[in-house]
Order: structure tokens, then sequence, then C-alpha cells
């Protein structure tokens, strides 16, 4: 293969690489050895898996041995002694009948290097690289090397070829953000359910208050490194510009003396009621503090960008995860608050305090429903509708803080979904939800008795939406299955079946 133009493929697609990054993807020599050198340290192997097993027809064609003829499967991380960080992850087939009875005993002793095993036997071999390539991590990869799901890892495949013939084929794998030449701060957050807003007449003395579940899926992954000038990739024109403002907001604001590249590798789409908007400001925000070295609260960085303004669930889902309640502003004249705004137009006013933070049963499932409908409200549309229908009647305000705490929290805490889906169910019909509802096309409430008449514990719509969400343990796929069914008679949508993160933000420097 032309290694140089595969790594060319690579660097459009993820940014540039390292000199010794190129040089593990495209060298011909002992890994083990290499790794040695670049850390300085001894490196050993640890055997994760080893058996004799049929080859697959891809893997008999790698080797040009017939299929099923039995191969040495062999899994390995081979780790640095003082420690135990995993550099490489590598899975190797080896034809059984290829093999030396010598050379058989040392590959099926655990923990001893492949390339060592070639030089004490003194064999003579080549390395015949066949694929270099980048791909995101799976759960299982991201527990293996410590990152988040989703990240970059570079990988290659060659062959170990020994008089004319393949002795070993191997599939090595690392993380993109390591063998770094520069800092570069990576940032996975999740994104969030905004069930509602709690008190929007203000008469208390208080105003907002929010209800929110954080969501383990989707989320936003994005990497921020040090730069001489200001720039953004890898994501549409709105997130540049929103990126764009939130680095120059923190970098003047922390009176840093540089700039960031920021590098979106995953993100979540715009005003659809999941909060990818303080998500990815706040991860910008984050990364680049982290960069450059600055230990900066959670909620100076909300209060620098301008987020939290009105509800806290973005910036509590960010910190802390899981299921929340925040307490809202103090309202009225020379107060925190004085007018009914949302987050966006809400600039100055420091997030919240967290009144409730509670872990969301992990084994209740979320159902994710997006239909192919105009984005939810934003900008001076939504502030136009925090001024029309704002104050909203005392009454439905009693009620609904009657329903949280008597109904929903109980629920979460006893971890009864009946109660707890009946109490989402019920919320949709009171304060500032119902306005939000009211305001919608026909096909979002058509959409919610689509999801409970499927069997959904409890629905309703996320943040001014169009995303509804429903709530249940089993049988979820036939809810999600009715929710697609739905959409696609009306315009078309998208369904995705998640749970709740109990924890908040994934900041790591690579």
């Amino acid at each position: 293969m032309d290694i140089a133009h595969s790594l060319s493929e690579i660097e459009a697609q993820v940014g540039r690489l390292s000199p010794m990054q190129k040089f593990l993807l495209g060298t011909d020599g002992s890994v083990t050895q290499i790794l040695e050198a670049i850390t300085g340290s001894q490196v050993v192997i640890r055997t994760r898996e080893q058996k004799i097993i049929p080859a697959d027809p891809a893997t008999a064609e790698h080797l040009g041995i017939a299929p099923t003829d039995p191969v040495n499967y062999r899994v390995v991380e081979i780790k640095t002694l003082a420690s135990g960080e995993v550099l490489i992850y590598a899975v190797s087939h080896t034809p059984i009948g290829r093999l030396s009875a010598e050379f058989r005993d040392d590959l099926m002793k655990a923990d001893i290097p492949i390339g060592r095993i070639i030089q004490n036997h003194r064999i003579e071999a080549r390395r015949e690289i066949l694929e270099a390539r980048v791909s995101p991590a799976t759960d299982e990869e991201g527990r293996i090397f410590s990152i988040g799901k989703h990240e970059p890892l570079l990988s290659r495949q060659y062959r170990i070829i020994h008089k004319g013939e393949p002795l070993i084929f191997i599939k090595e794998q690392f993380p993109y953000n390591r063998f770094l030449d520069e800092r570069r701060v990576v940032v996975q957050t999740p994104s969030r359910l905004h069930l509602t807003l709690i008190d929007m007449h203000g008469g208390s003395g208080r105003v907002d208050g929010g209800v929110g579940i954080t969501l383990d899926e989707p989320g936003i992954l994005l990497e921020v490194r040090g730069s001489p000038e200001l720039e953004v990739n890898g994501c549409d024109s709105a997130t540049r510009e929103r990126i764009m403002d939130t680095a120059r907001m923190v970098l003047d604001g922390l009176k840093i003396g540089g700039s960031v590249a920021v590098t979106v590798r995953e993100n979540v789409p715009s005003h659809i009621g999941l909060g990818s908007g303080s998500q990815v400001m706040l991860a910008a925000a984050r990364g680049i503090a982290e960069v450059y070295g600055r230990q900066v609260t959670v909620k100076d960085l909300a209060l620098l960008i301008g987020r939290g303004g009105t509800s806290g669930i973005g910036t509590a889902a960010f910190e802390h995860g899981g299921f929340i309640i925040d307490g809202g502003h103090a309202f009225g004249k020379d107060r925190e608050k004085y007018g009914f705004r949302p987050s966006a137009a809400s600039r100055g006013v420091r997030p919240p305090p967290v009144i409730v933070h509670h872990e969301f049963p992990p084994d209740w499932r979320i159902l994710l429903a997006t239909p192919c409908i105009p984005a939810g409200a934003s900008g001076s549309t939504e502030l136009d509708i925090f001024r029309t229908y704002c104050p909203v009647p005392v009454e439905e305000v009693r009620a609904l803080c009657h329903e949280i705490l008597m109904r929903m929290l109980p629920g979460i805490v006893e971890r009864d979904l009946d109660l707890f889906g009946s109490s989402v169910n019920a919320i949709q019909g009171l304060g500032f939800k119902k306005v939000e509802l009211s305001l919608q096309p026909d096909e979002v409430p058509a959409l919610l008795e689509t999801v409970r008449s499927a069997g959904a514990a409890g629905a309703g719509m996320s943040s001014f939406g169009p995303t509804i969400y429903a709530i249940g343990d089993t049988g979820m796929q036939e809810i999600q299955k009715a929710a697609q069914i739905f959409m696609d008679e009306h315009g078309g949508g998208s369904t995705l079946l998640t749970s709740a993160r109990n924890s908040g933000a994934l900041v790591r420097t690579a």
C-alpha cells in the first residue's frame, strides 16, 4: 500500500498527525522496541485473550490459508510497566500449520511480544502493511484506552512475511490523542432533556427554575489546542460561529495571551430541544481554560459566556449529570432578574443553584423522537414568546410545584417508574410547558400520544422541541417502532434509544 497516501487521507479526516504517529503507523520494525524508545520506560504485554479458532474467510485470505484452518487468535495490550497505560491494543492471527513447535510454544505463552519471539528464534521476516485508517472508538475501546466513546482511533493492519508466506496477520490500534507533539484537551459532554421551567410567574420573588435529565447519547466531542490564530473545524457554520464567539469571550475574559484551534468530532443538531448550544459552548470554554492551565469553575465559565441565565439544567448536566432541579433566580426590581427572558437573552446572570441532584435509574430507558418539522424556537422568536406568555397563572405554578415535589421526586427516589411517568405526563399541561406545546405543529402532540399509546410510562417534549422523549423499561423497541412509523407517515424523522448519564462532562488532557 501507499502509506504516505493513507496518512494524508487520515489527516484530511482528523487533522495533523505527529511524526511519531506517522512512524507507528508506517514502521516495519518491532513495535515494542519503538515504544520503549518513545516512552523511555519498559513496555510489557498483557494478554487479554488467546485461543485456537478456525480462520474466518477474511483472515484466511490475509494469511493465504483455507477458511476454517486453525489459527492462534491473540488479543494483547501493550502497556508501560511503570504506569500501566495502554499504548497499543493488538489482535493477531497466526496459522498453526506454519509454526515450528518451539515458536508455537513461545507464542502460546502469555505476555511475550511477537517481535521478541521472532528475534529469539532468529527468524528472518519482513512486515507488509495492508491498511492504515481512522475510526471512532467503541464503548469497549474507550474503556481499554481510558478515552471517550467516539474519540478517533488510529489503526493499521499488516502481515509478517516469512519465507514468502504470511506468518502472522496483525491489527494494531491507538488513540489519535496519543503520541502527540503538542498539548490538546479533549472534552466530551452529554446532551440533556429539559422537562420544564417551574415558575414563570415570579410572584414569590423567584423566577425560572428547571427540571432536567442528562442523556448518555447523543453527545458532543471536541478537541482544543493552542494556536497562533483562532480556528474552528469539523462542524456546520452556525456551530462554528457559536464556538468562535465563545472562544473570543473566554480568551478575552481570562486575559489569555494566545488563541486556540477547536476541532468538533461529534455534535448534536441545534434547536431540537437537547441543549446543544449550551453544551458546545461550555465544552469549548472548558477546553480553552484547560489548554492554558486556568482553573475556572463551570458556573464561572457559564457566566462568562452567557449561559444559565434562565435554566441551570445545561450547566448542571455539564458539571454533574443525572436528574437535576435548579432553584431559579431572585426576581424583581433591583434583584438578579427583572423580566422574563430565555438564557440566551440573560447575559450577566449567574447560573441558578442546583437544589436537587439525584441518580436517574440506570435501567430506565429513554427514547428520543425528533420529527422533521421546523426547529424549536430560538433567538428573537423565543424572546417574544417569553414576553407574550409570561407571567403564567400562579395557580398553574403551584400545581406544577406540587406535581414535582410530591410525585416526580418520589418517583425518582423510590424508582417508581409508573409514578414518575405519570408525573411527566401531567406536567405537559401545566405552566410554561403548556405554552411551549401549544405553539407546536399538530404532529408533535400527536407523536406524544402515539408513544404513550404504545406503552411509554411517560412522555413529553424537551424544551421548545421538536424532540419528544418517552421513558420506560421494557418494550421500548416497540415504542421506538411506533414513533418511527408515525414520523414516516408525517414527513419523516429519527429516533434514538438511549439512557440517562449520571456523570457530567469528560475532560482529558492528551
